[in-house]
């Protein structure tokens, strides 16, 4: 018997209900599932956004980052700096010798025309001077000192002439080569082999790898008090950037610190990071300004000993950075905002020289008042929280440039100073010994001295050893105090 239309209805409403409850099963679960995938990619988004840190957005040094970041655009518009000499650059030529510089004169004659073959007359025009340096074919002096042995015609007794304490002292290498091999082994980060190679193929000196290593203890020994010295006054201080980067020690971690004053720079080769560090070079009345990144050492030791710091603003523009990379919207509002107020300050900053004191110094804290009062209100993000956190706790610590004459608003000095050491680390791949990290403090210390002074280094490393080896007062890397 067939359905009647009304079962028939019947049996199609059946049906579509069907349909309809199993495209809402299915719409329910996709929706589901794009939940799971967007919230499983606002996670991914969060942890690329944390392993890409690197040194513009984060407190990593350069040398950790794996794949250099690109530059950022140029601002305005305009086109990119071109490679090479820049328009409206002055020309820089190095002087000439002078007359007691120069060893030998060559003067070049023309006696006939070469053209038609006529006898020439000399002119007054000025010659043509080419002033060239070469080296010589062996640059080293070899001197064999003899002292001869004497009888007494009265006693009886046998003498030896007496031979100058430094020639006896120095032995095969006199001091002005070991300064030489001080200098390429501090300086210029070459190995033991490299500087035997060179001393061979230069000098045609064949020098042990043992011999080498005890040159370089004997210029340690040289650099010793004057690092002492150094090292004495840095209490005194009235500023200091300090900053530290990790130093291989046998395999294991260690870390160099970073001391730079006004006049001169130390560094300090140490199993710790922590503040311990800081109380043992600058002791507990330190009442100099501390420059330095937010690291929890030197928090512990401002606040235990109420000292005075100034935290880098760079390290801070970069960790707001960071901000603006995650994927939470209001987050990176917040981090833009902050970032833009900062930027205002640097302006007011580069500004200085077209502005009065007194506007200089209105300008400085309405710039400081938007940065705290931007900062100090963050998102609930963890990130933005502890940049709100920091600013509430230690927001005056970020402007003490502003209050002290003298006080950079950036650690850069300490950083630029941490390069020489970073690059020697990658090449030497550290110290094995106590004597290779006096050593490397030393001539670091030694090295970085010099050239913030404008002093030649090798003409210091041959004073340095001459007075040691004559048992002479050292010269000080400070002749006048700063």
């Amino acid at each position: 018997m067939e359905p009647t239309r009304e079962q028939r209805y019947q049996r199609r409403i059946t049906e579509l209900e069907a349909t309809v409850a199993q495209r809402d099963r299915r719409i329910a679960k996709l929706e589901a599932e794009v939940t799971e995938l967007k919230a499983q990619v606002a996670r991914l988004v969060e942890q690329v956004a944390k392993l890409s840190k690197n040194s513009s957005n984060s407190s990593k040094p350069p040398s950790s980052d794996i794949v250099k970041p690109p530059p950022p655009p140029v601002p305005g518009g305009r086109r990119k700096r071109r490679i090479g000499g820049q328009p409206g650059h002055a020309r820089h030529q190095r002087p000439a010798f002078t007359a007691d510089q120069i060893d030998a004169i060559r003067t070049y004659k023309l006696k006939r025309c070469p053209d038609c073959g006529s006898r020439l007359k000399p002119t007054k025009g000025k010659p043509r001077v080419i002033q060239q340096v070469e080296i010589i074919a062996r640059p080293v002096r070899v001197t064999e000192h003899r002292a001869g042995w004497y009888r007494c015609t009265g006693c009886g007794k046998t003498h030896e002439a007496p031979m100058p304490a430094e020639v006896r002292r120095a032995g095969l290498i006199g001091p002005k080569l070991t300064a030489l091999v001080a200098y390429l082994k501090g300086l210029c980060h070459a190995s033991y082999s490299t500087i035997r190679r060179f001393l061979r193929d230069l000098a045609g000196v064949a020098v042990s790898r043992g011999q080498l290593a005890k040159l370089i203890r004997r210029a340690s020994t040289a650099l010793a008090g004057a690092y002492q010295d150094l090292l004495g006054r840095l209490p005194n201080e009235p500023r200091l950037n300090v900053d530290e980067t990790g130093h291989k020690n046998n395999g294991q971690g260690w870390w160099t610190w970073c001391f730079r004053a006004e006049a001169y720079t130390l560094f300090k080769i140490d199993p710790s990071r922590g503040s311990d560090v800081l109380i043992e070079v600058l002791g507990r009345e330190f009442n100099g300004v501390l420059g330095c990144d937010y690291f929890s050492a030197y928090r512990k030791y401002m606040e235990t000993f109420s000292v005075a710091v100034q935290f880098c603003l760079a390290h801070l523009i970069r960790e707001v950075k960071f901000l603006l990379t995650l994927p939470d919207a209001v987050t990176r509002n917040y981090g833009q905002r902050l970032l833009n107020a900062l930027r205002q300050l640097f302006r007011v900053i580069h500004r200085r020289d077209r502005m009065t004191p007194p506007q200089f110094q209105r300008a400085l804290e309405q710039a400081r008042q938007r940065v705290l009062k931007v900062g100090r209100h963050a998102p609930p993000r963890s990130e933005a929280q502890n940049l709100a956190t920091r600013f509430r706790k230690h927001g005056a610590a970020y402007f003490r440039f502003i209050t002290t004459p003298g006080v950079e608003p950036t650690n850069n000095l300490a950083e630029q100073a941490m390069r020489f050491v970073v690059i020697d680390r990658r090449i030497t791949q550290g110290t094995r010994s106590q004597a290779g990290r006096q050593w490397c403090e030393r001539i670091w210390t030694t090295v970085a001295t010099l050239t913030q002074q404008g002093r030649p280094i090798l003409a210091y490393l041959r004073d340095a050893l001459h007075a040691h080896l004559r048992h002479q007062p050292l010269p000080v890397l400070l002749p006048t105090n700063p």
